[in-house]
């Protein structure tokens, strides 16, 4: 299982202390999800080393709307292992499901935005999984916690009923915020999502990782030519 995280400076932990952390916890892997405007420095292969942990390098495209969004995902599409949208509008929502380049939508009940059936099927299709962002149940109360719930428990109604693809995370901004794989499944138990659903989320991360690499090794032919990203099967 993996978790994704928000490194310095876009967090306050630094990528080797993560990896030690979960590497502590029990995670195989941690996916540097830093948002594409405060990108970490870190060398990926001595934290591995150093922790015996798997170090995914990806980022997280943070944008107003899908325009702009687009740009960011084609610059950084062919350098990052994974690739996710910061979603919460229905726009920037809309634009990642329907991007075959986009490996995840996290964050897509955040802020306004909002998943139908429409953008369900569309994640489905183009094989972009959407993000269970459990921060807002481990980090708020209240009022706000409740509509986190609720938004959950929507998101899951409606992946489960068109089997989509999807990650589960705590979102950590800080090795004192992660959460170990048995907390996060007993977590979700207690918000209605059975340990397996979790398991399976946490564990996606890893595959998304494994796959596109694998892709990625495969990718150049020749001078020039150079097959297409995404043509196996999401």
């Amino acid at each position: 299982m993996y978790e994704a995280v928000h490194a310095r400076p876009d967090g306050e932990s630094t990528v080797a202390r993560f990896a030690k952390t979960a590497a502590d916890y029990g995670f195989e892997g941690v996916v540097v999800r830093n948002h594409h405007d405060s990108r970490a420095e870190y060398d990926a292969e001595a934290i591995r080393e150093a922790y015996g942990i798997d170090v995914v390098e990806g980022l997280e495209i943070r944008a107003d709307d899908p325009q702009a969004a687009g740009g960011s995902v084609g610059n950084y599409r062919t350098t990052e292992t994974i690739v996710g949208v910061h979603g919460g509008t229905n726009a920037v929502n809309r634009f990642a499901v329907e991007s075959e380049k986009v490996d995840v939508l996290a964050h897509p009940m955040a802020d306004n935005g909002d998943v139908n059936h429409v953008l369900v099927k569309a994640a489905v299709e183009n094989g972009v999984r959407l993000e269970f962002d459990l921060s807002g149940v481990l980090r708020t109360s209240g009022g706000r916690r409740v509509r986190v719930l609720q938004s959950l428990r929507k998101l899951e109604e409606i992946v489960g009923h068109y089997d989509a693809p999807y990650v589960v995370s705590a979102n950590p901004r800080s090795h004192l915020e992660l959460r170990a794989p048995r907390e996060l499944t007993a977590l979700g138990e207690e918000i209605g999502l059975s340990t397996a659903f979790v398991e399976r989320g946490l564990a996606e991360w890893g595959r998304l990782a494994e796959r596109n690499r694998r892709i990625q090794s495969e990718s150049f032919i020749e001078p020039g030519v150079e097959r297409g990203r995404y043509e196996e099967e999401p």
